[in-house]
């Protein structure tokens, strides 16, 4: 299996300390060079950073084209690790591309990608066995206080999955 990650499914779950699920759920996850980038270039974020040169099970994408990558970005009005993020998955027939943007995911879904973001993957998790319902709730607040928007739809989804 196939997936690759854009930057803010990795950051949310750095900040709810579950960037281990990825691992558990796919194996390996492929960040383009430029999510890499924007995840390690912040030295104010020391912790988050060894955390991703640590993780194992990230590896980084061979590097684009710089002028498709441009011209990618012009296009669409999508940031680096966002194009990256979907021309990579193109171009290696991804099975999933994780990437929480509503523009980029309108983008991938006309691209006929599989997408899933970063409630996707806790939904996963928790029908995984990964989290339970009391790290579900934990995580999700944190991602509240955190300034990560979750609609009210998504939330009913959520906690009508953990009725179950």
């Amino acid at each position: 299996m196939i997936v690759v990650a854009d930057t803010t499914p990795i950051i949310s779950l750095l900040k709810i300390g579950r960037l281990n699920v990825l691992q558990k759920l796919f194996g390996e996850v492929v960040i383009p060079y430029g999510v890499y980038y924007e995840l390690t270039s912040n030295a104010v974020h020391k912790e988050e950073i060894l955390a991703i040169q640590n993780a194992d099970f990230l590896t980084i994408g061979k590097k684009l084209s710089k002028g498709v990558v441009e011209l990618f970005r012009k296009s669409t009005g999508l940031d680096l690790g966002e194009s990256e993020a979907l021309i990579l998955s193109e171009n290696s027939n991804a099975d999933i591309l994780l990437m929480d943007e509503m523009k980029g995911r309108k983008i991938a879904k006309l691209m006929n990608m599989n997408v899933m973001g970063t409630i996707g993957i806790l939904i996963k998790s928790y029908q995984t066995g990964l989290m339970n319902k009391k790290d579900m709730e934990e995580a999700i607040q944190i991602l509240k206080s955190t300034g990560r928007f979750i609609s009210e739809k998504v939330y009913a989804k959520i906690y009508e999955i953990m009725k179950d």
